[in-house]
């Protein structure tokens, strides 16, 4: 751990920051082209993040306040950094902007060129960067607003004094609205009479649509961010994703960026909180509780199984449950650790999962886990459940390929759908297809491509409504009799593997507590570090739970290449004794570092958590 908050934050060599650089171009800047000279006299954030990560999500929603506050002294860029092929699609990014209201310039950096240029490792990570061009600050995950905000109000007192100051208007260029019935629409449900209602997401509202799946009966909300219970017309959402019937008729609905879950009344158009405070999960909370007591993290779909509601917590890596007899909420499975890892409920491994359907007979939950490109499902296993994996094997391996379910490859799919045959289609979200596993054959086929990132579907008589979240629409399939097969393309990310040497390897989580904080450590331990590896042999020793933010890992013989599985939190706290009550932070992250053993490696492995490396 490098622990040094005391020391002056002008103590250590200054850095240029690299160039801003990117064959995407920008975006969000009405056509011009930026350069860091551009920016000088600006406090300039920049934000690494690629669309398809959760987190990334949450730290677009953590910078808001330090956006608006700070709006004419602070500008932030947002690199967007692809770790999937769809990802690197230009037209992608340009939606994803809109879908998550990005209000700042974006760069498009398809081949990771400043990526590279600043030593990034991890999504999402911010790097601070003074109005003279210097880096000052890096942090890796989410939950360092704060400190930003603390670092800015530091920079513009220097350089306010030192004149090198700029305030203004920065070069943010909104885009043209677009009129259409939905925008970036995420979830649907088949209605009893026919008719449907989706999740109008980057709209912040419900949408009822006839069973032509065009004309639009009514909307639920008023369009606007918020969370607020009532009428139709006094309503508010925050970016809704999934929904689902409840016993009682009511609808619940995955209120993703308010972490709650509300509930719809069909026949009043009333709104109602049904779990969730408002407040976003953080490592140490409560896991189970009264509904509305439980701090929830980005759910993303639901399902009604084994007599309760699920929940995709797509946020902490987990599956939850809402029980309406005893209107709680708790974890079910999932150890918040964030990857492909089968067993038991309570030990598995998800990584943002983001679909759920109830199989046709009752006995499994299928998941449509994104990160990791994979179909998996819980069943009963005696008095719990146990999770399994039918297609995919990690995070960084995807494609579209068809056949045996052992080879065949999904990228990033959001949506399942349980089919009266006991199959599954998938909404292979970054593939632009819908595909098909047949549990008996063991087989997965493509149903229908060219589809603009489908994120869910649902049967209606006998065919699948899809919903076209890139094109802002429902479209309506019919099932072939024979589905076409794809031979298709394998992708591994294209991240580089960094070249570490054999033997012992360092591994230094580098931590400085924002200025004015201290580890709290009033209830124990303030850090915690997790360990684990992909193959796990790649690791002879070092494995698994501590406190230290720094550790000696031994790499095994004959293991040459693998990911390395690093998950860091540490809680800082005001430092002034004279406060009872002083307010506290968490930071936490989660690295997957490729790792290739060659003999010119490096004996050192530094992860940023916030802070700079003082050995790098």
């Amino acid at each position: 751990m490098n622990d040094d908050s005391s020391a002056p934050r002008r103590a250590r060599g200054r850095v240029r920051a690299p160039e801003l650089i990117g064959k995407g171009g920008w975006l969000n800047t009405g056509g011009r082209n930026l350069t860091l000279a551009d920016l000088r006299g600006k406090c300039v954030v920049v934000d690494f993040w690629t669309f398809c990560c959760v987190n990334c999500l949450h730290v677009l929603d953590e910078l808001r306040e330090l956006e608006e506050k700070h709006r004419d002294t602070v500008v932030i860029i947002g690199v967007h950094s692809p770790k999937f092929v769809h990802e690197a699609d230009h037209e992608a990014v340009v939606d994803a902007v809109e879908r998550y209201e990005v209000r700042h310039p974006v760069l498009d950096d398809p081949e990771l060129e400043t990526w590279k240029q600043y030593a990034v490792r991890a999504w999402p990570t911010l790097v601070v960067i003074d109005p003279e061009g210097y880096v000052v600050a890096q942090h890796a995950g989410e939950g360092h607003a704060h400190a930003i905000e603390k670092l800015v109000e530091e920079l513009e007192a220097e350089h306010a004094a030192k004149g090198t100051l700029r305030r203004g208007d920065g070069p943010y260029v909104p885009p043209e609205p677009v009129a259409t019935h939905l925008r970036f629409p995420g979830k649907v449900l088949l209605l009893p009479d026919g008719g449907f209602l989706v999740s109008d997401t980057t709209r912040h509202r419900l949408v009822e649509i006839e069973a032509d799946g065009e004309t639009v009966r009514r909307h639920i909300g008023t369009g606007e961010r918020g969370i607020v219970d009532g009428g139709p017309g006094e309503a508010r959402f925050s970016e809704p994703q999934g929904l689902a019937v409840l016993p009682d008729g009511r609808i619940a609905v995955a209120d993703t960026v308010n972490h709650a879950i509300r509930a719809l009344d069909p026949a009043t158009g009333e709104t109602s909180t049904l779990a969730g405070t408002g407040r976003q999960w953080w490592q140490g909370s409560p896991t189970s509780g009264p509904a509305r007591e439980v701090d929830l993290s980005s759910p993303w779909d639901l399902a009604w199984f084994a007599d309760r509601l699920w929940i995709a917590m797509a946020g902490v890596h987990q599956l939850w449950t809402y029980d309406p007899a005893t209107d709680t909420v708790r974890v079910a499975a999932g150890t918040t650790n964030e990857g492909l890892v089968d067993g038991p409920a309570e030990e598995a491994w998800f990584a943002q999962p983001s679909g759920l359907a109830a199989s046709a007979d009752g006995e499994r939950l299928w998941v449509a886990d994104s990160e990791t490109s994979a179909l998996r499902y819980a069943e009963r296993d005696g008095t719990g459940f146990v999770v399994r994996t039918t297609v995919g094997t990690g995070l960084f391996d995807f494609g579209h390929r068809d056949g045996p379910a052992g080879q065949a490859l999904f990228q990033h799919p959001l949506g399942v759908t349980a089919l009266p045959d006991g199959s599954v289609a998938v909404c292979d979200t970054y593939n632009h297809a819908l595909r098909r596993y047949d549990p008996v054959s063991g087989e997965v086929t493509t149903l229908a491509t060219d589809l603009r990132e489908p994120s869910d579907a649902v049967l209606a008589d006998g065919d699948l409504v899809v919903v076209e979240s890139a094109r802002h629409r429902l479209t309506r399939l019919r099932l072939p009799e024979e589905a076409v097969r794809v031979a298709g393309q394998a992708h591994h990310t294209q991240r580089a593997a960094t070249e570490i040497a054999p033997g012992t390897l360092r591994l230094d989580v580098v931590f400085q507590a924002p200025a004015g904080q201290k580890l709290d450590t009033r209830y124990g331990p303030s850090t915690r570090l997790l360990v684990s590896a992909t193959p796990p042999e790649l690791l002879a020793e070092g494995s698994g739970a501590g406190t230290n933010l720094f550790r000696d890992l031994v790499l095994a013989d004959g293991v040459t290449e693998g990911v390395l599985h690093v998950s860091a939190m540490a809680a800082s706290c005001d430092d002034d004794p004279e406060n009872e009550y002083p307010a506290c932070h968490v930071h936490q992250q989660d690295w997957g570092v490729p790792v290739r053993v060659t003999a010119g490696g490096t004996p050192r492995l530094p992860l940023v958590l916030a802070g700079m490396d003082e050995q790098g």
